[in-house]
């Protein structure tokens, strides 16, 4: 399996827009897309940061999330209400 954690701190004029933006996106990863086994959105209540966990099959099917058109569409709307994102990814080990 492939991980990919992201790390979000929206800017506080589009922490609201953008949550609801994210469990958009999430929705339609984990309704639309086979190669998604799990979409988790977190929030921190005292910063307003997002966390991400994702679970693909494999790096194809995140590669694949990343050209559907609901993430295109979600990034490019929210591009700009972000003023810090981290992405890492990793290997399932255990289970």
């Amino acid at each position: 399996m492939f991980v990919v954690t992201v790390l979000f701190e929206p800017r506080p004029e589009h922490a609201t827009a953008f949550r609801g933006a994210m469990i958009e996106n999430a929705r339609a990863s984990r309704e639309r897309e086979p190669g998604c086994r799990r979409f988790d959105v977190c929030a921190d209540p005292a910063s307003g940061a997002i966390f991400l966990y994702e679970l693909y099959a494999d790096r194809a099917a995140f590669d694949a999330h990343l050209a559907t058109p609901h993430f295109r569409a979600f990034d490019a709307a929210t591009r700009d209400w972000v003023a810090r994102k981290d992405v890492r990814t990793y290997e399932r080990v255990d289970p």
